[in-house]
């Protein structure tokens, strides 16, 4: 599990690009401390032992979630 920061997400260019398999992803929003949080889970392919258990999480907090909007709009001409 990881929470993203805005002040720890940076740019990099990459060599080499591949598209990843396509895996079942589930979301949740929820509070803790007065702080709201957006999570978005993975699952294992259909190749992994145990298909129906959490591969990753990932958390985001408003300030990061406000800053990943922006760059996915300017990404995609959005």
């Amino acid at each position: 599990m990881a929470l993203i920061s805005k002040k720890f997400l940076t740019e990099i260019s990459k060599e080499r690009a591949s598209i990843h398999g396509v895996v079942k992803a589930t979301y949740s929003g929820f509070e803790v401390a007065g702080q709201k949080y957006f999570q978005i889970d993975t699952y294992g392919n259909k190749a992994r032992q145990n298909k129906d258990t959490i591969s990753q999480s990932l958390q985001l907090d408003r300030e990061t979630a406000e800053y990943l909007i922006k760059l996915l709009t300017n990404h995609f001409d959005l």
